[in-house]
């Protein structure tokens, strides 16, 4: 079907009302959910071939977040849609005031390939509770993920309602020329900065979901070893093929050889002596990205890891030290298992460093002194992120998820996914038994000063 036949299938469809009921949208959500739970093997299949995640992997960072959304939207969007009375000013005396949530109509929603299932239905469950129909554009590198998602769609939903579709560069652009009413896109900041100029074209709103160098500090009062396990988890994770993975430590001067050898051993005791021998590791997503990544490496910096498979697509967790603000690996967001190590003398220095540099996605530090934490916290601009610990802050539907500046603008998950959605619309109820003449001609000092009575 033509992309512009397949919108405007869906513009009526949503046109019809179908979609506005909380119950017609619950239903939806557990459509959505079940179909899930059948397409699980699959979806499991599918992400292993795409990048060698294992069945475990899939369950904890895909699909059982995206079972969560599921639930905290059918616990909570009834509340969510429900028009909300407001305060009316003496003024607009005898009226109702109140604010009536609004889906905007037919979302596009378009995802990237390190977390496919994940950053595509995800927003598909928060653009469902709030009463859209979507298009669901899924990366052309996760093939096999797409297919399956395209499969599952199709199973518990007709296209005139969620559609699926695939390609690559050309469907995009396509979509891109067409008038839908919001769009959501998570990918790299260069696309972004495409998808955001096309959608300003037409006056569509959008949520951009971007990435950076998100830093990960550790102060001198930090627990060293604790610091050291929960960083290797966050980094290496889906081989670093994570937005919000740690992209560098910038650690105290004084704690970077602990923090070192602590880290060389969290690598082994998680990942093993020889990382690319375990079945269960995963792999780049194609040689494109494994030949940039090769050439971040810097053999005389590294001190762990470093091994490559070409024919696997595989690059051993690694860690490097000395490395400096000039070094390649710190020219771009790596977006692979490729660690650098920093060091700085003081948090002054750590505040106007990174106060310098467009604001990341997310911002790690692991400290036991809350003057430290909050200094850092409050100077430095960032998406989000977590003290002491890594990518967890993404483990919840109570916080919205969206970067700021470089790194995207808007956010989603729970509440904050239902608003994306959302349009609010201010409505005043005004009633017609009485009829002030205030506001009437001829004016006079009489209305003058009861007009600066009632508004000021």
């Amino acid at each position: 079907m033509e992309a512009q036949e397949l919108l405007n299938l869906q513009k009526k469809y949503f046109d019809s009302g179908a979609t506005l009921k909380v119950s017609a949208r619950k239903e939806a959500l557990r459509r959505l959910r079940d179909a899930i739970t059948n397409y699980e093997d699959a979806l499991c299949k599918a992400l292993s071939q795409d990048l060698g995640k294992s069945r475990y992997e899939s369950y904890m960072c895909e699909i059982g977040l995206v079972k969560s959304e599921i639930s905290h939207m059918l616990r909570n969007v009834g509340r969510y849609a429900r028009e909300k009375n407001v305060p009316t000013p003496l003024v607009n005396f005898i009226s109702r005031s109140y604010v009536k949530p609004s889906p905007y109509g037919c979302v596009l929603i378009m995802s990237p390939w390190n977390y496919p299932f994940l950053l595509t239905i995800t927003p598909l469950v928060d653009a469902l509770a709030a009463g859209n129909t979507a298009v669901l554009k899924p990366s052309a590198y996760s093939p096999h993920t797409s297919l399956a998602i395209k499969e599952m769609i199709e199973s518990c939903f007709p296209q005139e309602y969620v559609a699926v579709v695939t390609g690559g560069r050309a469907e995009n652009q396509c979509l891109l020329e067409l008038q839908f009413n919001y769009i959501l896109f998570t990918g790299s900041t260069s696309v972004g900065r495409e998808v955001a100029t096309k959608a300003a074209a037409r006056l569509i709103p959008v949520t951009l979901e971007l990435g950076g160098k998100s830093p990960c500090i550790v102060d001198q009062s930090a627990d060293i070893a604790l610091a050291a396990k929960r960083i290797v988890f966050g980094k290496y994770i889906n081989c670093g093929q994570t937005c919000v993975a740690p992209d560098y430590i910038y650690c105290d001067a004084t704690v970077r050889d602990r923090l070192v050898e602590e880290l060389k051993k969290q690598i082994i005791a998680q990942y093993g002596e020889h990382p690319l021998e375990d079945p269960h590791y995963g792999k780049i997503i194609n040689e494109k990205h494994f030949d940039r990544l090769c050439r971040l490496l810097d053999k005389d910096k590294t001190v762990i890891g470093g091994e490559c498979s070409r024919e696997r697509t595989q690059i051993a967790p690694t860690i490097m030290d000395g490395v400096s603000w000039e070094d390649p690996v710190m020219g771009e967001e790596i977006f692979g298992p490729i660690l650098p190590v920093l060091t700085y003398e003081n948090l002054e220095e750590v505040v106007n460093r990174l106060r310098s540099m467009p604001a990341p996605l997310a911002l790690y530090h692991f400290s036991s002194k809350r003057k430290n934490i909050s200094y850092v916290t409050q100077r430095i601009l960032f998406g989000g992120g977590c003290i002491n610990d890594t990518l967890v802050h993404l483990a919840t539907s109570s916080m919205g998820f969206g970067g700021v500046g470089a790194s995207g603008m808007g956010a989603y998950h729970g509440k904050r996914g239902f608003d994306t959605f959302t349009h609010y619309k201010s409505i005043l109820d005004k009633k017609t038994y009485l009829d002030l003449p205030l506001r009437y001609r001829p004016y006079g000092k009489f209305k003058d000063s009861i007009i600066r009575m009632f508004v000021k």
